[in-house]
C-alpha cells in the first residue's frame, strides 16, 4: 500500500504595498506626516499665532527661576550687581582697567548687565530641545517657540537689572538724558541677534548635548575680548603697542556693537568717538543676519526634534 504525498501548491502572498503606494493612500484620505515641517511662511505663521504662549511660557520661567531663593525675585538683580563687583575689584582695582576710563562703574554695570542678557540667552537657547523633551514629544508647536520664548525671559530680566542701572547711574553723578531714548532700539536689536544665535545653538544642542557643557567657557572667552571690563578704544589707542587692525577687528564683533550702543546711550561721558565706525548699520547688519539666518537655519530641522 503506497502512500502519495501531495505537496501543496506554494501560496503567493500579496506584494507588500510599496512607499508610493502608501504616499498615495495617505494622501486620498487627507493623512499627513506627524510632525512634518510645514513652510517657512506657514511656519511664521504658526509662530505667530503662539505668541500669547511664548510670553506666558517666559514669564512662568521668569517666576519660577528663584521661587526655592529666600530673596526670590531680587536675585534678578542681585546676580549681575554682584558679577559686577567681583569684576570691579579683578580688573578695575587689581588690573587698574579703570585707568583714563570715565564714569568706570556705569561703564562696567552698562557692560555686565548687557553682556549678561546675551550670555544668558544662548545658554538658554542651547538647553532649550535637549532640555525640554518631554514638552517637545507630548505637543505640538512650532519648536522655535522654545528658545525665543528663553530670550523674551532674559530680555525681561534685563529690564529688572535696567531699573537698577538707573539707579546707579543716577549715584555717580550720571544726569537723564534725551540719548537715554536710543537704549530702546539698541535692545530691540540685540534681543533679535541673541534669538537668532539662541535659535542655532538650539539647533546644535538637540543633536550635540555636550555643547551645553562647552558654551560657558567658549562665551567666557568671548566675554573677555568684548570690552565688558575694559575700553577697547583706550586699549588698543596709538600707545596700546598692538598691531593696528586689532582694534578694528574687535569693535566688529557683535556684543561690542550692542554694548557700546547702551554706553552710548546712557552715558554721557561715553562719547560717539568711542563708537566704531557705521555702528548702527553694524548692529542692523548683525540681527538681520543672526535672526533671519538663524531662524532659516532651526526651522529646517523642525521634523527631526524630540526623535531618536
Amino acid at each position: 500500500m503506497s502512500q502519495v504525498l501531495h505537496t501543496p501548491p506554494p501560496t503567493t502572498s500579496a506584494p507588500a504595498a510599496g512607499e508610493d503606494d502608501l504616499a498615495a493612500l495617505a494622501a486620498r484620505h487627507g493623512l499627513s506626516v506627524s510632525g512634518a515641517r510645514p513652510s517657512l511662511p506657514e511656519y511664521v505663521r504658526q509662530l505667530w499665532a503662539r505668541r500669547h504662549f511664548i510670553g506666558a511660557f517666559a514669564t512662568a520661567k521668569l517666576t519660577a527661576q528663584y521661587s526655592q531663593a529666600k530673596l526670590g525675585q531680587v536675585w534678578q538683580v542681585m546676580t549681575p550687581l554682584l558679577n559686577a563687583a567681583v569684576y570691579y575689584f579683578i580688573f578695575g582695582v587689581l588690573m587698574n582697567t579703570k585707568r583714563g576710563v570715565e564714569d568706570y562703574v556705569p561703564f562696567l554695570v552698562t557692560g555686565v548687565f548687557v553682556w549678561t542678557f546675551t550670555q544668558s540667552s544662548i545658554m538658554a537657547g542651547t538647553r532649550a530641545i535637549s532640555g525640554n523633551l518631554g514638552l517637545v514629544r507630548a505637543l505640538h508647536f512650532p519648536r522655535a517657540a522654545l528658545p525665543v520664548s528663553f530670550c523674551l525671559q532674559q530680555l525681561q530680566q534685563l529690564m529688572f537689572s535696567m531699573a537698577a542701572l538707573v539707579v546707579i547711574l543716577l549715584a555717580f553723578g550720571v544726569p537723564p538724558a534725551a540719548s537715554w531714548v536710543l537704549a530702546v532700539p539698541a535692545l530691540v536689536l540685540q534681543f533679535v541677534f541673541n534669538a537668532g544665535v539662541s535659535l542655532i545653538m538650539a539647533r546644535v544642542g538637540s543633536k550635540i548635548p555636550d555643547m551645553a557643557q562647552l558654551m560657558p567657557f567658549l562665551l567666557r572667552t568671548w566675554m573677555y575680548g568684548s570690552g565688558v571690563m575694559f575700553s577697547i578704544h583706550h586699549m588698543t589707542g596709538p600707545d596700546s603697542g598692538l598691531p593696528s587692525w586689532v582694534g578694528p577687528l574687535l569693535q566688529v564683533n557683535p556684543a561690542v556693537v550692542y554694548i557700546d550702543l547702551m554706553r552710548f546711550a546712557l552715558i554721557d561721558s561715553f562719547g560717539g568717538g568711542m563708537l566704531p565706525d557705521h555702528v548702527w548699520a553694524m548692529a542692523v547688519g548683525w540681527a538681520l543676519v543672526a535672526g533671519i539666518g538663524g531662524f532659516i537655519y532651526f526651522w529646517k530641522a523642525e521634523e527631526t526634534y524630540g526623535r531618536g
